[in-house]
């Protein structure tokens, strides 16, 4: 079982952001990247120096994931952008749901295989438009596939440790999708994994063991299940919205963790003045080894 070396989340950048998320490890920097979705910020933090970084996006930033020629992909509100951090260039690549222009990209990760698997949500959080999409570089280009829609909001997906797995969740119904994902990446045999109460399920991340870590918006928490979907103990986080964790450090143990101040009550807070900060604590088992979307 994976359980927290430390008891307490330590703050490792008390930034205070309105909607941190999509942390995730460049195992080529050794270095962690991350989202202000609300601020429409890019933030990068070398744990070795301590040297921090933010660059303004141009819309609403879902995610970023690593590339393979050191750039990365991020996901805007209109679609699939090239980030260039050395110079702070976007460029897009691929759009997505010109269809639906209350939409925007969410949450986002890159498999074994190289394919990024994100999600799209209503902006508004209101009407069930959102989707679940992979993007996979072929000869041909990015093919951009939609696997399964009907979502509010979208968060995760996560991919268990041997690939045959795909967790997925639909926030506000507090819902915790699994798929089994063949080796072509296609998607069958939706079902509900697991539920999660007093609170929502946010970002998803599996470990090296295929335990289930999710960040619970308005729980104050995160969330573990085993494969098997038993619910481990909870970690408690000194913010009301927990939004993802990440695995990161040159052993994958140190697991780094997303909040938000938007939509937390003054008095909240008051007892919680760093929520929207970037947590970390030490972890017994390591995370997966990240993986980058292939640039060409």
């Amino acid at each position: 079982m994976n359980t927290p070396a430390m008891p307490h989340p330590q703050c490792v950048w008390d930034i205070r952001a309105q909607l941190g998320e999509g942390p995730v490890w460049s195992t080529r920097e050794q270095a962690l990247y991350f989202v202000d979705i609300v601020g429409q910020a890019i933030h990068r933090l070398d744990p070795a120096s301590g040297a921090r970084a933010s660059w303004q996006a141009p819309a609403r930033p879902g995610f970023v994931v690593p590339a393979s020629d050191g750039t990365l992909v991020c996901g805007l509100k209109d679609g699939l952008y090239r980030f260039d951090p050395r110079t702070g260039a976007f460029h897009r690549m691929v759009e997505v749901e010109p269809e639906h222009p209350g939409n925007r990209i969410n949450d986002g990760c890159v498999d074994s295989k190289g394919r990024l698997w994100f999600g799209t949500m209503d902006d508004e959080e209101g009407t069930p438009s959102g989707a679940l999409y992979s993007v996979t570089r072929s000869a041909r280009g990015l093919d951009l596939l939609r696997h399964d829609e009907g979502y509010v909001v979208t968060n995760g997906p996560g991919i268990s440790p041997d690939g045959t797995r795909l967790y997925h969740n639909h926030s506000p119904a507090g819902l915790i999708y699994e798929f089994d994902l063949a080796t072509d990446g296609s998607l069958s045999n939706r079902r509900i994994f697991a539920r999660v109460d007093n609170g929502y399920p946010d970002g998803v991340v599996v470990d090296s063991a295929g335990t289930l870590w999710v960040g619970v918006w308005n729980g104050g928490r995160i969330e573990r299940f085993q494969p098997d979907g038993t619910r481990l103990e909870p970690i408690a986080m000194p913010a009301l919205n927990v939004t993802k964790v990440a695995f990161g450090g040159a052993d994958l143990r140190t697991l780094y963790v997303t909040t938000a101040r938007k939509s937390t009550p003054d008095d909240v807070l008051a007892r919680n003045p760093q929520a929207g900060s970037l947590f970390s604590l030490r972890v017994d088992v390591p995370g997966q080894e990240p993986h980058a979307f292939p640039a060409a």
